[in-house]
């Protein structure tokens, strides 16, 4: 093979390796920060992850909520108003908006005890706005129960 041949064919195979590598890397850290929403009722059911950050949403269930008097920690239900509901652990400052009755999405992890770890928990900013994984949850919910309510 001639030497201008042989530089040209390692350049070609130098950059095809580079950009395979930086293509695999890439995908490797997507594929680890990926938060999928789930619902009280899929993580109830076992289609959530466990130790793995994730994100579930629902309504604060009404008497629910309770602060610890020592420290920021505070527990509280979210449901989907089907009769399912996942507790919450998160220790911080809640947000302004944070109350009983209104949607939230937590992010952080189920424990193998079935506790939801949450590391931020994120409140609806106005009274129109619903996150929209939470919305789209709750509509599809709303349809089931439609048409169960239309048997002949």
């Amino acid at each position: 093979m001639k030497p201008h041949r042989r530089q040209r064919l390692a350049v070609i195979l130098f950059l095809l390796i580079t950009v395979g590598s930086g293509v695999t890397f890439m995908l490797i850290a997507l594929n680890e920060n990926i938060n999928l929403f789930y619902s009280a009722e899929q993580i109830l059911t076992g289609a959530a992850p466990k130790n793995k950050t994730i994100k579930a949403g629902g309504m604060v269930l009404e008497g629910s909520v309770e602060r610890s008097p020592h420290n920021l920690e505070v527990r509280f239900l979210i449901s989907d108003m089907q009769g399912h509901s996942v507790p919450i652990i998160y220790t911080g400052i809640l947000p302004d908006l944070f109350r009983e009755g209104q949607g939230v999405v937590t992010e952080g992890m189920l424990e193998d005890s079935g506790n939801f770890r949450a590391s931020r928990v994120l409140a609806k900013h106005d009274e129109n706005y619903m996150p929209p994984e939470l919305a789209d949850m709750l509509n599809e919910k709303h349809v089931q129960n439609k048409s169960w309510s239309k048997i002949p």
